[in-house]
């Protein structure tokens, strides 16, 4: 059991903590959604009233290797400062520690809060040599006397500011990467049953090591978006123009066999609507998944069709816990919208009838968001490729470096 913010006594103590505050702007810069800020303020909030110094320090973006203004956190700053009600001091610093941050730093008192500039504004920061990240990681815990890691969108990559802190001061976890391993883990551990999974998304060859470690946990794992299409085709099935992993065929073939030896029932679609052309306003149609024939050679499937999510709803109704990682179709366009809503809505249903519903964050997260229906959630992961890793049964590092409970 690893060691949480409740293990540690912060007063009159300097905590560093690691958040995730990749959040998207607009071109003049304005923060169109703040679910990152949001989900990070519980930890700053509790620090702070432990009489603790704040330092929090993130990412924002792929700035390639140095400053670039374009990908400041300064717009963070001034959000952090509103939402907290206090002061947040921020200097825009290309080397990210220089003088002045650890002047300021040392002058903190008990429940002031500083942001550090945008930690890939250093080159070491991802460096693949885990020894080239180590000047800078030793700098950021040079601030403080001990680090926080509360950044689970992060957590699946060994960086200077998410791991790499931790081999000079104690590291513990914060709320929000709390709140994420109870979820996923008991969603996958000790699951209420029936577990129902739904995966969507592009390829099946990108979550071969997901499907294969759900299929020995899931009573039904039903497919959508994308890489239905991969599966339907490995059938025999005619796809039309959609997208197909070439790569994955055997592969779907294999692991329907799995599911099937495993009595998982695998669920997908039996109807799909489909376009001429990726395009909201191409013309489409509703056509058969499972007629042999399949989609004509000219059309592309874009979303589920009705029989599909009424097969679908019907499967996370009785489900007492739902895990979901991927769109259903390409739901950023209205005309292809209508299957990820419907299943966003049934598991809001569902979360109301007592089932636990698990969002494993990436799109999955940016839908239901966008359909109103995250707060009927819950718990929407904030880490789309942490919590794939997660399910998959890898080890975190950001999470692996962190103190040990003592029993």
């Amino acid at each position: 059991m690893k060691q949480t913010i409740r293990d540690f006594d912060f007063a009159g103590r300097t905590a560093i903590v690691r958040c995730d505050f990749n959040v998207p702007l607009d071109a003049e810069r304005n923060i169109t959604d703040d679910t990152r800020i949001v989900g990070a303020l519980p930890t700053i909030r509790y620090l702070m009233d432990q009489g603790a110094k704040v330092i929090l320090m993130s990412h924002l973006g792929r700035p390639k290797g140095g400053p670039d203004s374009e990908f400041s956190l300064a717009p963070v700053a001034a959000d952090l400062a509103e939402k907290l009600g206090c002061s947040v001091w921020f200097k825009s610093v290309g080397t990210v520690v220089d003088g002045s941050v650890r002047e300021q730093a040392a002058s903190l008192g008990p429940g002031d809060v500083m942001l550090l500039e945008n930690t890939r504004f250093r080159a070491e920061e991802d460096d693949k040599d885990k020894a080239a990240q180590a000047p800078f990681a030793g700098e950021l815990a040079s601030l403080a006397d001990v680090f926080v890691n509360d950044a689970f969108g992060t957590a699946h990559r060994h960086h200077a500011s998410t791991a790499g802190v931790a081999d000079y001061i104690p590291a513990v976890m914060g709320f929000l990467i709390e709140k994420e391993l109870k979820y996923l883990g008991e969603a996958l551990e000790d699951p209420k049953r029936p577990l129902v999974a739904i995966l969507g998304g592009a390829k099946v060859s990108d979550k071969i090591p997901v499907i294969e470690s759900l299929i020995k946990k899931v009573d039904a794992l039903l497919i959508g978006g994308g890489m239905a299409f991969t599966f339907l085709k490995a059938e025999g099935k005619g796809i039309g123009k959609s997208l197909l992993d070439e790569e994955g065929l055997e592969l779907a073939a294999s692991l329907a066999k799995q599911a099937e030896e495993a009595g998982v029932r695998l669920l997908l679609p039996v109807d799909v609507v489909a376009a001429t052309a990726f395009d909201n306003d191409a013309p489409a149609a509703v056509y058969s998944a499972t007629a042999q024939e399949g989609l004509p050679d000219d059309r592309m499937g874009l979303d589920i069709g009705p029989e599909t999510i009424e097969s679908f709803t019907r499967e996370i109704a009785g489900a007492g816990t739902v895990l979901w990682n991927g769109p259903m179709g390409v739901f950023e366009m209205p005309n292809f919208a209508e299957g990820t809503r419907a299943v966003a809505e049934a598991m809001a249903e569902a979360t109301d009838g007592g089932a636990v519903t698990v969002i494993g964050g990436g799109d999955s997260a940016a839908a239901v968001t966008l359909f109103g229906y995250a707060d009927r959630m819950s718990h929407v992961s904030t880490g789309g490729g942490a919590s794939l890793e997660f399910i998959e049964g890898k080890a975190l590092p950001g999470v692996e470096v962190l103190n040990e409970r003592q029993v």
